[in-house]
């Protein structure tokens, strides 16, 4: 089983080699737009392809694009073209109720958290009565950490997938960080009385 995910990472690495940049760009932006492909994957097979700093600027500069698509798609009114099963639910609503009335600070904060329901706050945020610049800024300071986060996480694992200790301790890393967004979110929802769950 291990040579085997060994011999699909290493097949991976090689398109996105010989493919260039472009495709460790383009596979960010997809992942920003369709929420079901895994970020942290595709972020460490940039790093593991274009080293830990152009890796890191290619994942974080596609992730800022890809979620200002979602954003505008929804606030365009182009929703119903890209994500015609996409419903505007009772929790979004109460999401896009959060972001009209948290600060910067917090936005950017919560865009950060590597557990927040990121496409959810991309298409609420365009829902949303907050400017464009505003959403835009929080996510150029927010996603940093996501993206340093995703990409130590899973270049960790790609490289380290017959250990076990490492293994531990990503899941180890990924159990207190899941625990700091609930708490952040715990807090948040006492500050604004809202309800709504990560």
């Amino acid at each position: 089983m291990v040579d085997i995910i060994n011999q699909i990472i290493n097949s991976t690495v090689e398109i996105i080699k010989n493919t260039g940049p472009l495709a460790g760009f383009l596979i960010i932006i997809l992942e920003s737009i369709i929420p079901v492909l895994p970020l942290a994957v595709f972020i460490a097979l940039n790093n593991m392809v274009f080293g830990p700093l152009l890796g890191f600027v290619i994942s974080w500069l596609a992730t800022i694009i890809g979620c200002m698509i979602a954003f505008y798609a929804f606030r365009l009114g182009f929703s119903k073209i890209l994500y015609r099963n996409i419903r505007i639910d009772g929790k979004a609503q109460q999401i896009i109720k959060f972001i009209n009335k948290i600060s910067f600070t917090q936005l950017t904060l919560l865009t950060a958290l590597p557990f927040a329901p990121a496409f959810l706050i991309n298409i609420s945020a365009g829902l949303a009565n907050i400017s464009a610049r505003r959403f835009l800024l929080s996510i150029l300071i927010g996603k940093l950490s996501i993206v340093y986060f995703w990409g130590y996480i899973g270049t960790s694992f790609l490289e380290s997938v017959s250990n076990p200790k490492i293994i531990i301790q990503i899941a180890i890393i990924l159990g207190i960080t899941y625990i700091i967004s609930l708490l952040v979110q715990k807090y948040f929802n006492k500050e604004e009385g809202n309800k709504w769950n990560i």
